[in-house]
């Protein structure tokens, strides 16, 4: 330990480069699967620019209370229903889950596809919850 600190201070300019690298990996990384938005954000981009919100959970989840208004295309068959979210190609789409890992990792892949206005909800649906926004079920 002691030589790892030893050498962090001799060479305090290349341990800061690799930090600062490190970071702008972690942030552009983080935002191919799209920019991570509030769950008030999210009510905001669907007020104003008719966003559409592609809920990424199992059916029984969904069923069990969803943001009112999204699409549910569980995470597992995005890929084989992305003819679902053409017709949405022109519109932001944001794309929520649980807690947000699922949201990110499916982004990247649409992005992929040529989807490019992509967010997410930070958080996911737990977020939406806490701030306390209504959930509707069927």
């Amino acid at each position: 330990m002691s030589q790892l600190l030893e050498f962090a201070s001799n060479h305090y300019l290349l341990v800061s480069a690799f930090f600062l690298l490190w970071a702008v990996f972690f942030v552009l990384e983080s935002r191919r699967g799209g920019k991570a938005l509030s769950p008030q954000l999210a009510t905001n981009l669907v007020n104003q620019k008719d966003a559409v919100i592609v809920d990424l959970r199992d059916s029984d989840e969904f069923r069990a209370g969803h943001i009112a208004g999204s699409i549910n295309i569980p995470a597992s068959q995005a890929l084989e229903r992305i003819a679902e979210l053409e017709k949405y190609k022109d519109k932001p789409i944001i794309l929520t889950c649980d807690m947000g890992a699922k949201a990110s990792h499916l982004g990247r892949q649409l992005r992929g596809k040529g989807f490019d206005e992509l967010y997410r909800i930070q958080g996911g649906l737990n977020a939406w919850r806490g701030a306390s926004l209504p959930v509707v079920k069927d």
